[in-house]
Order: structure tokens, then C-alpha cells, then sequence
């Protein structure tokens, strides 16, 4: 899936609440949104419990899972009110989100600091990654087009800009930038570079709309003789209508990072509000107990609540 793409469904995100940008997260490899609109529950279930865990979780019968989500519920009411505030579930959903990329660094870590001195220099991460290249030019990744040497050229420049010390190798919370760049401002333009990259595919520094359609409906992932979906005509009004400010057919720079990177976007404040609204029965602007187990769908399948992974975690029951 191109980068352009795991940030298009991030941003639907709250569409039933009110127009909004582009969110960027980590804990999920799954879209929020198809490209149709579809809200696709599994992106909320690993918010929530996170992406191992709530797959997991789905393998709970329902009274041990409803059994194990009250016990969750419990533990994001901080003040014992018997409700879940906005703010309480904000703050559960950034401690998630950094409990994942903690694990997952913490994981990946050792695979690339190849001579174990608790550090990863470039040619450290190349050679993990890519092995011996006998031909720099050959295709890497046949989907973006893109060969060895156009992504070791990638991972450099990510490197460089994720070594914020200038000393040529990174530590642990370097390589977490550097695995997790759209958690780190300092890392916004590399993650605004390699969307626009992915998706101008002609290079003129424009997107087009058949340069967009293309990266979110790529050629390999069309069946044969498959008609044009009608998402497909709901995508090119929103390019035209909405991403496109001025009117030229084309998507500059400026109006991608305006679309999936905008300044003071919180991914956390926009889960939350997502789950509140969608689960808030009496429209109170908070959650019971009995409004997260009516729902249980949404929230087990959060990525950002990652109650998945706290509910299959037995040392919590």
C-alpha cells in the first residue's frame, strides 16, 4: 500500500463529524476509509487495542471479551466517574499509539544494529534491508516503480534528516523517528515528499487526477474486466472540488500538506471524537460502560484504543 494511501483513508477519519485533514498514524497498516468511503471497523479496533492484539481479541467468545473491555473501561476513567470523557479517552489513545511504536522499535532495533554496539549507521540499515545489490538499478518495488537504488536514495535522505545530531548513526529514539516519521514533526516533510513522490508518477511536480486515481486503485489491484467502481467517480469530484484550491487540475505541494499534513493535527483528539461520536447513544458527549459494549465492534477493532491487545493480555485479568 503507497504512503499516499494509508494517509488518504487515515483522513476520512471523522467525515460524519466535520470535514477534516489527513490523519497520519502508526499503530495501523489498515486503511480507516477504503477508498469508497467504506468505514472499515478494524481501523478502530486497533486504535483501541492495537493491530496483534485485536486480532487477537477477535478470537474471544463475547461474554469474555464484553468481561474483558469493562475491565479496560475501568482503567481509562481515571477520576471514577463512571464515564469515559473525551480527554480520558484522548489520553488512552496516545498511550497506545506510544506503547506500539515503543514495542515495535524495541523489536526492530536489534535486526538492523548488525554489530550490536546499541547504534544503526546507514550501511548498517542498507545491508539489513537490502542485502548484497548486485544492480542498483534493478526494480525494487515492481507496484511504485521504484528500483534498489531509488529507495536506498529514500532511506538516506530519511536517515540524514532522522539523525538530528549529525553523527552519522542512530540511536534508539533517532530510529524511532526514522521508523515512525509521521509521529515526529521534524519528520513532516519526509513523509509529505515520499506521498507526492509516490504519486507523481511523471515527475512535473503536480498530481494529476489519473496520477491519484492510480496510486489509490493501482493497475495490479483491478480484476480483469472490472468496470470503473463508483467510488471512483466520488474520488475525482473530491480531487477536483475539494483537494485541488486552485482550480487547475492538478495538486501542487502546498495543497497535499494543506489535504494530509496540516499543521496541529492531532491524530488522538480526532480518534477520539470518532469513537464518541459513533458510540455516544444519548449524545452526552461521553461514554458509559454499557455505550463501549454496545459497541463493542468499533472499539475491539480500534487501532488507536488497542483494547485488542489489552484484553488478550492475560496478566491484566
Amino acid at each position: 500500500m503507497s504512503t499516499l494511501l494509508l494517509l488518504v483513508s487515515s483522513c476520512v477519519l471523522l467525515l460524519l463529524v466535520e470535514a477534516v485533514p489527513m490523519e497520519v498514524n502508526s499503530h495501523s497498516n489498515k486503511p480507516h476509509f477504503t477508498p469508497g468511503n467504506e468505514h472499515n471497523e478494524k481501523f478502530d479496533q486497533d486504535a483501541f487495542l492495537g493491530k496483534e492484539e485485536a486480532e487477537q481479541f477477535r478470537h474471544l467468545s463475547q461474554e469474555e471479551s464484553h468481561r474483558r473491555l469493562r475491565i479496560i473501561c475501568l482503567k481509562i476513567d481515571k477520576d471514577n466517574d463512571g464515564y469515559i470523557s473525551h480527554d480520558e479517552l484522548k489520553d488512552w489513545v496516545k498511550h497506545v499509539t506510544h506503547r506500539y511504536i515503543t514495542e515495535n522499535v524495541d523489536r526492530q532495533f536489534p535486526h538492523y544494529d548488525l554489530d550490536k554496539d546499541e547504534k544503526i549507521t546507514l550501511v548498517e540499515y542498507i545491508k539489513a534491508t537490502y542485502g548484497t545489490v548486485e544492480d542498483p538499478d534493478a526494480e525494487y518495488d515492481p507496484h511504485r516503480k521504484l528500483s534498489y537504488k531509488q529507495m536506498m536514495d529514500r532511506d538516506e535522505r530519511k536517515f540524514k534528516v532522522s539523525d538530528v545530531d549529525g553523527n552519522g548513526y542512530l540511536d534508539k529514539n533517532e530510529f524511532t523517528a526514522f521508523m515512525h516519521p509521521e509521529e515526529h514533526e521534524h519528520m513532516r516533510d519526509i513523509v509529505i515528499d515520499e506521498a507526492f513522490e509516490d504519486m507523481d508518477k511523471d515527475r512535473d511536480g503536480l498530481i494529476t487526477v489519473d496520477e491519484y486515481l492510480a496510486d489509490i486503485w493501482p493497475a495490479w489491484d483491478r480484476k480483469e474486466d472490472e468496470g470503473e467502481p463508483d467510488w471512483v467517480a466520488n474520488e475525482k469530484e473530491h480531487f477536483t472540488k475539494h483537494r485541488d484550491k486552485d482550480g487547475n487540475q492538478r495538486i501542487d505541494r502546498r495543497e497535499l500538506v494543506d489535504w494530509i499534513a496540516p499543521e496541529g493535527f492531532d491524530h488522538a483528539e480526532a480518534e477520539a471524537r470518532h469513537l464518541i461520536h459513533n458510540a455516544d447513544s444519548d449524545k452526552d458527549k461521553k461514554l458509559t460502560i454499557d455505550e463501549v459494549i454496545d459497541n463493542s465492534d468499533l472499539f475491539v477493532g480500534s487501532q488507536a484504543t488497542d483494547f485488542g491487545n489489552y484484553l488478550y493480555r492475560h496478566d491484566e485479568f
